[in-house]
């Protein structure tokens, strides 16, 4: 297992002296975390959703129309929240404002929520372009897949998947502008010896990056690939 970053190790030393104050609202964290129980009670839970993408409905659903007309690459699917505040800002300071404490909220309020479906052999974080990596200091997938590979005592390899090409940025992108602007973006640089593997990353959106990450570990015989996300954006933002 990858040694903590220093930005953490230091997080850690001052957790020590000093008492958590909520990311949110500045009032008193609780379980030494920087998140108050009023703020964690108004995350949302992606508790009605399609069964094949996460994506949040009014009602539940085993395959949702986008779904049935292009079908997902992986097996299963877990995504136990929504894309809303205020886990939004959360995650908007944890992947562009280099908070690492903000992350450590979101990794801790994802293991709350519950195990999930089927434990996989391995975890496997959706890698950054190494440009991108050198940017931001750190890989917000893999940081987050780091606390549930120690929960559930699962090995964490961040060294089979790459990103080999640099990418636009997602966010402004349509539904198949993410499709392309992923295509042949990753490769398998180490085949592991599991064949369940469940792929890590923050939020979700189409599901055009997770789906590109489980084509290429399915093309060099994983057997099963689970998709593993934090939170899905609602049809609303999509």
């Amino acid at each position: 297992m990858d040694a903590l970053p220093w930005k953490e190790r230091m997080a850690q030393a001052g957790r020590f002296f000093l008492p958590p104050r909520c990311l949110l609202c500045a009032a008193s964290g609780r379980g030494g975390l920087e998140l108050c129980a009023g703020c964690r009670s108004m995350l949302i839970g992606n508790v009605s959703s399609c069964g094949r993408c996460a994506l949040p409905l009014a009602q539940p659903t085993p395959e949702c129309g986008a779904c049935r007309t292009h079908p997902r690459p992986w097996a299963d699917v877990w995504v136990p929240f929504a894309y809303a505040w205020p886990l939004d800002t959360l995650e908007m300071r944890f992947k562009f404002g280099g908070s690492l404490a903000a992350g450590r909220v979101l990794s801790a309020c994802w293991m709350e929520a519950g195990p999930p479906p089927l434990m996989p052999e391995l975890i496997v974080p959706v890698p950054l372009h190494g440009r991108r990596l050198r940017t931001r200091g750190y890989n917000q997938a893999l940081e987050l897949a780091r606390p549930m590979a120690r929960r559930y005592r699962l090995p964490l390899a961040h060294d089979v998947l790459c990103r080999v090409r640099m990418t636009d940025a997602q966010t402004d992108l349509d539904a198949a502008a993410r499709a392309g602007n992923v295509r042949g973006a990753f490769a398998v640089s180490r085949v592991p010896p599991q064949k369940h593997v469940a792929v890590v990353d923050d939020v979700m959106t189409t599901g055009a990056t997770i789906a590109e990450c489980a084509r290429v570990l399915l093309a060099v015989g994983v057997e099963r690939v689970d998709v593993w996300a934090l939170a899905r954006t609602p049809l609303a933002m999509l």
